[in-house]
């Protein structure tokens, strides 16, 4: 393993509807850190949820303000893991190539003002030049099924798909019977930029999903220990998650469809 003080830092941001926020959702935090960091090429610093707005219009998805909630409800406990609602509180949707440019930018103006300071402080008596270290590199944490996603019509801009290979990179948490590693193969975009994708096997595999949490909800089954306890707690405090609610946007259009389906049509 790299001498740990010459690992590059990285952050990793994990974008969706968090609708409920799992444990399975706090765990792709947990096993992308374990990847990279036994590379011993990576050192992750942070971690951040960016639940997506109201504006995306998908199906049962509940007020962004109690997803928010409850993902900082489910962090509480993390040391390095956090909530950002820039992406929530937007009018309209962002694209997640928008919300990775937000907190690059973010993750810059926060360095070099930190970078200022310590240059101020050269001037104390006593005080000794830390090392430099650079701006964290920052990589969009998902799932399997984000990756195959790039194969579904009008849900990505090619040249979006692009950036996030290029500029930021992915680190990838396999779910059991998925096959990442074939789609990567039969994708050319995936496969010019494959060494940019980290593909983590969950071996501890635990088939946990944000839909299978709301079915049991609306048929008053219990979700113990699939979810944070202040996570239920909330749920039950607000009567979340019932057959009204999933069936909020049915028969709207996605946000992504209804922005690139114009695009394409365009003359």
């Amino acid at each position: 393993m790299e001498d740990s003080d010459n690992r590059i830092e990285v952050v990793l941001l994990a974008c969706g509807s968090f609708n409920p926020i799992t444990n399975m959702h706090l765990r792709l935090f947990e096993l992308g850190r374990d990847c990279l960091n036994d590379t011993g090429k990576y050192k992750v610093v942070k971690g951040i949820f960016s639940p997506v707005g109201d504006a995306y219009k998908k199906k049962g998805l509940i007020s962004a303000s109690h997803r928010v909630t409850m993902a900082q409800l489910a962090t509480e406990s993390s040391d390095w893991v956090g909530v950002d609602d820039w992406e929530s509180s937007q009018n309209e949707w962002q694209e997640t190539v928008k919300v990775l440019r937000y907190h690059r930018q973010k993750l810059n103006q926060s360095y070099s003002t930190n970078n200022l300071d310590e240059v101020a402080s050269l001037s104390k008596p006593g005080r000794k030049r830390k090392r430099e270290a650079g701006v964290p590199q920052l990589k969009l944490l998902c799932g399997t099924d984000i990756l195959e996603s790039f194969a579904v019509p009008n849900l990505w801009k090619p040249e979006d798909i692009l950036e996030i290979l290029i500029d930021y990179g992915m680190v990838c948490i396999t779910r059991p019977g998925t096959q990442a590693r074939k789609f990567i193969y039969e994708s050319d975009i995936l496969w010019s930029h494959k060494e940019n994708i980290h593909l983590v096997e969950e071996w501890i595999t635990d088939d946990i999903s944000a839909t299978k949490i709301r079915r049991a909800l609306r048929r008053q089954q219990s979700v113990r220990y699939l979810v944070p306890d202040g996570v239920l707690a909330y749920i039950e405090k607000h009567k979340l998650y019932t057959t009204e609610s999933e069936d909020q946007n049915s028969g709207v259009i996605l946000a992504p469809f209804q922005r690139y389906t114009k695009e394409s049509n365009r003359p």
